[in-house]
């Protein structure tokens, strides 16, 4: 069973590690988001590309939820210690991925190709590709002005209110290769626990890629990232609350309005509303066996909408 799933970066990550448990990990590609990238140092970071790599590499710090394992920060000491804004935290570890990325980048190699390499080189055997190669950044309008995302999520913790989020080049981003081929050759589409808005908002930004999930012919089931109307980790309800009027799960299926068939949501939380098929189970990825059981729910649910 060939699956493609759309997924942003802690969450989105997690149910991609149940998923190529439950299936091979050949048959799954993952489309990440690159709304949140950013330089730092003069680097291009791809945070949510980076928490992909690094959990299906086994290697991902699921302690503090994101970077790598076993990390230490001498490199980013040093640099604050002369004068540097170290406001994004860079461990040395994931300096040594942002420092090969930035190779092939130099090479003049797109996005995706870089992915690639680094996946290869951590031993991932799912596809990974970025939404797109081309610039695409996420803002958000909040009352204290037009914010980029990190500025926003990072450095700010995400203390303002979002009225509106927008795309910057969104309008002219393309797919990035393999992506419509993979969509096009999926038995089902999958939408992780990752927020509708930052996370795979962008992602769906790309038009041929909405298009495309739009005019599917196999069945798109989507997984809640609220737990009893709260986020597990970050804004999401908040966002929710704000944007869509709500954090039930009418609500959260209102972001992917056209674009799925089923909503996987937690036993904690109500379908009333939902216009799409309820699947409920309990969606806390706490563990491996927490992870594979979400991740069999969606696809059982696929199978039945098939």
């Amino acid at each position: 069973m060939r699956a493609v799933l759309l997924s942003g970066g802690v969450g989105g990550a997690r149910f991609a590690l149940g998923l190529v448990d439950a299936l091979d990990p050949a048959d799954v590609t993952v489309i990440g988001n690159v709304g949140d990238d950013l330089e730092v140092f003069g680097l291009h970071v791809s945070p949510d590309l980076d928490t992909l790599l690094y959990t299906l590499a086994g290697v991902a710090d699921e302690e503090r939820g994101w970077g790598r394992a076993g990390e230490t920060w001498t490199a980013l000491e040093t640099a604050a210690a002369l004068g540097a804004d170290a406001w994004f935290q860079l461990g040395d570890r994931d300096l040594g991925l942002h420092l090969a990325r930035a190779e092939s980048l130099g090479r003049g190699q797109p996005l995706s190709t870089a992915i690639a390499r680094l996946a290869a080189a951590l031993g991932v055997e799912t596809t990974i590709l970025p939404a797109t190669d081309d610039p695409l950044r996420t803002w958000l309008v909040t009352p204290a002005g037009d914010l980029a995302f990190q500025e926003w999520f990072v450095r700010r913790r995400h203390a303002d209110d979002v009225d509106a989020v927008r795309f910057d080049g969104a309008e002219t981003a393309a797919p990035a290769p393999g992506i419509l081929e993979a969509l096009e050759g999926a038995d089902l589409i999958l939408v992780g626990p990752s927020n509708p808005y930052v996370s795979i908002g962008p992602i769906l930004a790309v038009e041929e890629i909405r298009r495309a999930i739009a005019e599917r012919r196999v069945p798109a089931v989507a997984v809640s990232p609220l737990v009893g109307g709260r986020a597990v980790k970050g804004p999401a309800d908040r966002m929710l609350a704000r944007l869509a009027g709500g954090t039930g799960p009418r609500h959260v299926a209102s972001c992917y309005d056209g674009l799925i068939d089923a909503l996987v949501i937690d036993e904690a939380d109500t379908p009333e509303g939902l216009a799409v098929r309820p699947i409920v189970t309990k969606t806390l990825m706490t563990d491996a066996d927490a992870r594979r059981r979400v991740a069999e729910a969606a696809l059982e649910a696929a199978a039945a909408l098939r």
